[in-house]
């Protein structure tokens, strides 16, 4: 697969722009050691994303790579482990531009009070979500079992989405969560928004 010079220069803002999300998410406490996975749409046959094992922190140019929709290196590196998580998102939806996969405190602690779903509502910050206008809201954000088996994980996954309307993100036990959207900045204010809500449930419980 031949890269063309528009292809090349895509490559290279979306790695530009995957690379400042890694700071920021890092210097959030949010990709501790080499955790989380960080990806972008290059075009609709290729994908920017983390090569294995590298901290979130300090990437460079030579830590992005390109997988195909399938998740085959295009470029001989290797992958996150997670990388089918990250196509299985751009298969099922063509608006989807970046996706971003952080181990948060918030999100990794309350997958350890909460089975199957967390509820989110009467939120201002739920409009910092996509087609979200008004507090008066409801979210609901899933709970999957975590599972060495990607694969299978991301089949679970897909399935979900395919009878639930309007996903925004899921959470993996133990494991941070996903979210996702139209671009890198896009994605960056979804990853924000959704572990300040996920704090807040975390200090209502609490309260309990």
């Amino acid at each position: 697969m031949v890269n063309s010079q528009s292809t090349i220069n895509q490559f290279s803002l979306l790695t530009d722009a995957l690379i400042d999300a890694g700071r920021a998410i890092h210097d959030l406490g949010w990709v501790p050691a080499t955790s989380g996975n960080f990806s972008a749409r290059i075009d609709d046959a290729r994908i920017a994303i983390t090569v294995s094992g590298k901290h979130k922190g300090r990437l460079t140019s030579d830590d992005i790579m390109q997988v195909d929709l399938q998740g085959q290196s295009l470029d001989g590196k290797k992958p996150s482990a997670e990388t089918l998580l990250h196509t299985t998102l751009y298969q099922r939806d063509a608006s989807i531009g970046a996706v971003l996969h952080p181990h948060s405190p918030a999100s990794t602690l309350i997958s350890r009070l909460i089975k199957n779903e967390l509820i989110l509502e009467n939120y201002e910050l739920l409009k910092a979500l996509p087609n979200i206008k008004t507090h008066e809201s409801r979210v609901t954000i899933p709970i999957f079992p975590n599972d060495q088996n990607i694969a299978r994980l991301a089949a679970e996954v897909d399935t979900y989405m395919n009878t639930h309307a309007d996903v925004v993100g899921y959470i993996i036990a133990g494991h941070g969560f996903y979210t996702w959207g139209n671009t890198v900045n896009d994605a960056l204010r979804h990853v924000e928004a959704l572990e300040f809500l996920f704090n807040q449930e975390l200090q209502l419980l609490k309260l309990k």
